[in-house]
């Protein structure tokens, strides 16, 4: 089987400094001077691994540099490189080299990025050939990456083995009013996929019946009023963790990573190294997170500000995930995607969930 293969270096830059993107010039270099590392290499990196580990069939077609060949150099995968971008690279580059792949005729397209590549890689490929995203972004909303990049090889030899695909929305998101704490998401087209929902995530499920709202307020006060004076509260983005905030008379970045500290809103909007300074002076700490509807993360999508480095310094116990009924319904299985397998692998089994007033779940973390 012949994979293009294609990597955002930058792709993800802006979630642990509390950017939400990276989409343009004047966010990276912000992203940059905040003093953001590359992760989308490293990540791809992980997914490759498998590929060399199993020995599986595949010839890869790529581009120089950190577009992708140096990753496959990186894990021992010989692979042809077709095109050759500039020092700087732009999406423009990633349009062409899909247009090298589409013309090489190659199976599938896989690359490492976020919502914005998926969307350059449609704008090219339409349903010409299938794509797979490994999730290096920041905003991961379409339902064209795997779950994880560990779930990549597997994913791959599932459709090497049957060949079926499936149609997969492409959304696209304004940043802008993402980083204003307003979730402004459109479909923008229609992508092929591999048809294998054991490896591939699904789209995001939004929630909007009266239930549900009146599930919200009474898990929002079921938790404020639980939360204990001394003990500081790392709320990750959302609408379930901002009923919390609510019912304790405090405004929740809706889209970002909050701290209440006493009933009080610390620090609003926290990045990794903001969270990681509190931290180093703060002895009891808990974080609340709640995951993604149908998708089932609750680590590694939007709150990347939520580190490794962070849940350790908080520690795995301390963790508490947060979902009403009606989101659980939908998304009968959690994940976690933290960029550390270890620690995912902390997670996996079966973890209660506080769903309401003296409420819990237990759902499998897989």
């Amino acid at each position: 089987m012949r994979v293009g293969f294609v990597v955002n270096p930058i792709a993800g830059m802006g979630g642990s400094v509390g950017l939400k993107g990276t989409d343009g010039d004047e966010i990276l270099r912000e992203a940059e001077k905040r003093g953001a590392k590359r992760l989308s290499p490293e990540r791809a990196q992980k997914a490759l691994a498998g590929f060399g580990s199993r020995k599986v069939p595949v010839e890869f077609l790529t581009c120089s540099g950190d577009m992708g060949k140096s990753e496959l150099d990186s894990v021992g995968i010989p692979a042809e490189v077709v095109f050759e971008p500039g020092a700087a690279t732009t999406r423009q580059d990633t349009a062409r080299a899909v247009r090298e792949f589409v013309k090489r005729d190659v199976d599938l397209i896989l690359f490492a990025g976020g919502d914005g590549t998926a969307r350059d890689i449609l704008e090219i490929a339409g349903l010409k050939v299938p794509i797979v995203g490994i999730p290096t972004g920041v905003k991961m909303h379409s339902a064209v990456f795997a779950y994880t990049p560990e779930d990549v090889v597997d994913l791959v030899l599932t459709y090497e083995d049957r060949r079926t695909t499936k149609d997969a929305d492409v959304m696209d998101v304004d940043e802008e009013s993402f980083r204003a704490g307003r979730l402004r998401a459109k479909l923008f087209g229609v992508a092929r996929v591999p048809d294998d929902p054991v490896h591939m995530q699904s789209g995001k499920a939004v929630y909007h019946s009266g239930s549900a709202e009146d599930e919200l307020v009474e898990l929002g006060q079921y938790v404020a009023e639980t939360m204990e004076k001394g003990v500081m509260y790392v709320l990750g983005p959302g609408s379930t963790t901002e009923a919390v905030t609510k019912h304790l008379g405090l405004k929740k970045t809706l889209l970002g990573v909050d701290v209440v500290l006493d009933f009080k809103t610390i620090l609003r909007d926290a990045s990794e190294m903001d969270l990681l300074e509190l931290l180093a002076d703060q002895r009891a700490a808990k974080i609340l997170v709640s995951p993604i509807g149908s998708q089932g993360l609750f680590f590694g999508r939007g709150n990347q500000q939520l580190s490794p480095s962070v849940i350790r310094a908080v520690g795995r116990d301390n963790v508490t995930i947060i979902s009403t009924p009606s989101k659980l319904k939908g998304t009968p299985v959690l994940r976690s995607d933290t960029g550390d397998s270890e620690l995912d692998l902390e997670f996996k089994g079966r973890i209660k969930v506080v769903t309401g007033y003296k409420r819990r779940k237990l759902v499998t973390v897989e």
